[in-house]
């Protein structure tokens, strides 16, 4: 190997490793948030000014997540970096904006409902469930590739291919069990602070708006294969409902 390509794959991994460790901690700092600040109800005031800020927030990190999806953005970066780089440019930006939404989402007074007894163990336990589903379907996509460390190497930007869909559980219940995931660990929370509830409310709304979006792009870009997968999964987040 050559020093200055041994040099170049050692600042790629410097790089991949650094954001794969932002989105780690983005993402337990989104838990910390969820599961302790925002749980607690904020005090008294008005409530459109901080409606409209947090919806402003999670706009701006949403936007950045679906244009950098779109095919003509991640070919024009695919030009300029190399393939590693460009999915770690990815989660870079999008760690950062989401620990901003986190740091920066304000309080909104108000408790939506509150559940006690038998009935907040059954809620903690969907939300338990919730979580083990996004968890086992980051590791059927794999941790590496989601944080962008998988495969550091220095090489030309592959062309879509037809490589079929795994059906590995979850997804062979419901194309999209992450956002699945999602939905449990967010909707069953007890209590439900109108901080929560907002929070929940507009992250779940631009997942229901973003899937037929991804799906479509997918379908261009996978040579036939998502075709088949959603012949062979046909729901996307609740099996028999949608």
């Amino acid at each position: 190997m050559r020093p200055a390509t041994a040099l170049n794959q050692a600042g790629v991994r410097v790089v991949t490793a650094a954001g794969a460790l932002l989105f780690a901690v983005a993402i337990a700092f989104f838990l910390y948030r969820y599961a302790i600040s925002f749980g607690r109800p904020a005090e008294r005031g008005g409530w459109l000014a901080p409606l409209t800020w947090n919806v402003t927030l999670f706009t701006l990190f949403a936007l950045h997540h679906s244009l950098f999806a779109r095919t003509p953005i991640r070919s024009a970066i695919s030009r300029t970096l190399p393939p590693p780089l460009e999915r770690s440019l990815y989660v870079w930006v999008a760690s950062g904006l989401f620990l901003a939404v986190c740091m920066l989402w304000r309080p909104i007074p108000g408790v939506a409902w509150e559940v006690a007894g038998y009935g907040r163990w059954l809620l903690w336990g969907l939300q338990a469930a919730g979580l083990v589903v996004t968890l086992r379907g980051a590791a059927v996509l794999d941790f590496r590739d989601l944080s962008g460390m998988a495969a550091p190497r220095l090489a030309t930007h592959d062309a879509p291919s037809a490589t079929p869909f795994r059906t590995t559980w979850p997804y062979g219940w419901v194309r999209h069990p992450i956002y699945a995931g999602w939905f449990l660990m967010l909707l069953p929370a007890t209590p439900m602070t109108m901080t929560r509830l907002t929070f929940a409310g507009i992250s779940c709304t631009y997942l229901l708006l973003a899937i037929p979006l991804e799906e479509a792009t997918l379908r261009r870009t996978t040579g036939g294969a998502y075709a088949e997968y959603e012949r062979t999964v046909r729901w996307r987040l609740l099996p028999r409902f949608y």
